[in-house]
Formats: structure tokens, sequence, C-alpha cells
């Protein structure tokens, strides 16, 4: 039985990032192969407690959603008081709830972590097991998919209790800076994100934007995705006499007002796109009534299905970083390639 813990989730009011895709994605891959598998993470405060799916392979445990009915912006907001409960609470209930009754049927049970939001949790369970004799019948895994929160990470701790894993070589030696040794899994991704997408509805999306050359950006508003440089390339397009638009699909840190204001300096138009629950119908709708705008800061959480429809219609999907992007989620192709847009634009690639 696998048992995954983790901030971010399946749920929209989860996802802010790649890791929401990567414990969706794992959790239902594990799930798919046969395995009992729960999911703990910080989910919608309005969706049910306990969730069942996959012919009861597949169990969603939305924890904090006491906490997170005062904090409707999303996963990270009330982050703190979030973390304190998460600490306290989920510990008791995987071991006493999920882990020992597995255990005591004879299962190895495998429990792995997310990030540095799990790295206590993963170190107190470990000691719940280890007091109830139960330790030697638990495999537990903590994953890194980047640095954010390392220095409040205790990894001598975390090392002994735990076996250490990441995404990446590229993590793997800047881990070495810790004094710590992870062991590399790389992600995959579902065998349905290699099938087409539909060509009429790519269309129709790539319409409603109404500008000759579309760019999509999805990523946390963090300096390190290098979002300045993204709005600052939509301003030299523009300049240029290319009609341009900026797709931002970001989270809820603070870097974006300073990217947004960043934009307004350039003399670009900025509109904020929300959609309660988005559909190709509704993208439609509030791209084609937000035409004019430079920059569309999409609000509103994206279903994989729409996010392909973006990405296919889209000239180019920047993946501009500071640091080498780990595999949390898919490189997308898009219908026209980097290089052939690229080829409409002479004067631009001198810049």
């Amino acid at each position: 039985m696998f048992i995954l813990l983790s901030f971010e989730g399946p749920d929209g009011y989860s996802t802010a990032g790649g890791l929401g895709v990567r414990i969706a994605g794992l959790s239902r891959a594990l799930a798919a192969s046969g395995f009992r598998t729960h999911v703990v993470f910080v989910g919608d405060p309005h969706a049910r407690p306990t969730e069942v799916s996959s012919r009861g392979r597949l169990v969603l445990h939305r924890w904090c959603q006491w906490i997170s009915k005062y904090y409707p912006g999303g996963v990270y907001q009330g982050e703190e008081t979030k973390l304190y409960d998460f600490n306290q609470s989920a510990p008791p209930f995987v071991v006493e709830h999920l882990a020992r009754p597995a255990i005591e049927t004879g299962q190895l049970v495998v429990i792995m972590g997310e990030e540095w939001h799990t790295a206590e949790a993963i170190c107190r369970i470990s000691d719940s097991l280890h007091e109830a004799g139960r330790r030697s019948r638990a495999l537990l895994l903590w994953n890194a998919n980047n640095t954010m929160g390392f220095e409040r990470v205790n990894w001598g701790r975390l090392g002994y209790v735990s076996t250490i894993t990441t995404v990446s070589r590229y993590m793997k030696h800047l881990m070495w800076g810790r004094g710590v040794n992870p062991l590399v899994i790389p992600n995959g991704i579902p065998r349905r994100l290699l099938q087409g997408a539909d060509e009429r509805e790519v269309t129709r999306l790539r319409s409603s934007l109404q500008k000759a050359v579309v760019l999509t950006k999805v990523g946390r508003w963090d300096p390190d995705k290098r979002w300045l440089m993204a709005v600052e390339t939509v301003a030299h397009l523009k300049a240029r006499g290319h009609g341009t638009v900026l797709l931002a699909l970001g989270g809820v840190e603070p870097h974006q007002g300073e990217v947004l204001e960043r934009a307004r300096g350039l003399g670009l138009l900025v509109r904020d796109v929300a959609m309660s629950r988005p559909s190709l119908a509704d993208c439609v709708r509030a791209f084609g009534d937000a035409a004019r705008a430079d920059v569309l800061n999409v609000k509103s959480f994206m279903p994989l299905p729409l996010l392909r429809l973006l990405f296919k219609a889209s000239d180019a999907v920047l993946a501009n970083s500071s640091k080498p992007p780990t595999p949390c989620s898919p490189t997308p192709v898009t219908s026209r390639s980097a290089s052939s847009a690229w080829r409409r634009w002479p004067r631009a690639r001198s810049s």
C-alpha cells in the first residue's frame, strides 16, 4: 500500500504548480497498477473530506479543510497555520488509521512525503511506527522537486529515518551541498498526454485571442521563473508591430504584483481573467472579452485538458527559468513550432 503526503494535490484549490500535477499523476498511476493508494493533502475546503475512486484503490484525504475555509486563495494561503496543523494531525492519522492496519494484515507500506512541508511529518511517522514496533514493515521516502524551503529541513534527522529522493540529476547535485546523496527517480507522463488535441477546439481557442502571436507561461510567481523576462519579451514584440498576447498562469505568490506592475510600466495592457469552473466555452468567452489586452492574468485553475489546448494553440510555451526545469510536468509540443514562429519575426532574432 502507498501513502503519499503533500501540501499540493489533485484539487483545483490544491494545485499551484508542478507538484500538484505530479501527485495527481503518480497516485492515479499507482492505483491503475493495482496498488491501494492514499493521498493526504491540503484539499478543497468545500469538497468531501474523503473521496474514493479507481474501484476503491485510490483514496483522497483532504486535510486542513477547517483552516482552508478561512483562506480561499489556495493551498499556500495561510501556509504556516496549515503546516502546524498538518504536522500535528496527519502523522497520527497515517500511523493509526492507514499504516498500522495494513502492516498488521501483512502488507508492506510505502510512505512518501513531498517537499519541505512534509519533512517533519515523515520524521514523526517514523518515530511513531518505531514506538509501535512496526517500523521494519514500512518503507519511508521523502522527495524533493526543488530547493524551496531547504533551510527549514532537519537533514540529519530526515536522512536517518527515510530514503531521500529527487527528480533530476541537477537537483541531486544541488543537494550534495546539504550533505545528502539522494536517489534520482525521474517523473513520467501519463500515456493520454501523447494523444492529439482536437484541432477544431484548438482553432476556436486560438481565434478567441485575436492576436498574431500567442505565448503561454505556466509556473509559480517566483523570480526564478523569470516572469519579468517574459513580459519584457511581449513588450519587445509589441514595439516591433507584432500583435502579441501572453497567457500568464501563475500562483498566488507576491512576485505577481511586481511582474504585472512591470508589464504596465512597459506599456502593456493587463487584464485579469477568472472563471469559476473553466471550460472551453468559458475560456473562449473570457479571452474574447479581454482580447485587447497584451497580458491575460489567468487566475482560475485550468484543468489538464484545457492546458493541453492552450499549449497547442500557442506559438510558443515559455519555460525560461534561472534553473534547469525539473520534469514535474510534460514539455508541451505546440502545433506551431517555436522555430517556425521565430522565422516570422526576423527583426526580433537579433535581440
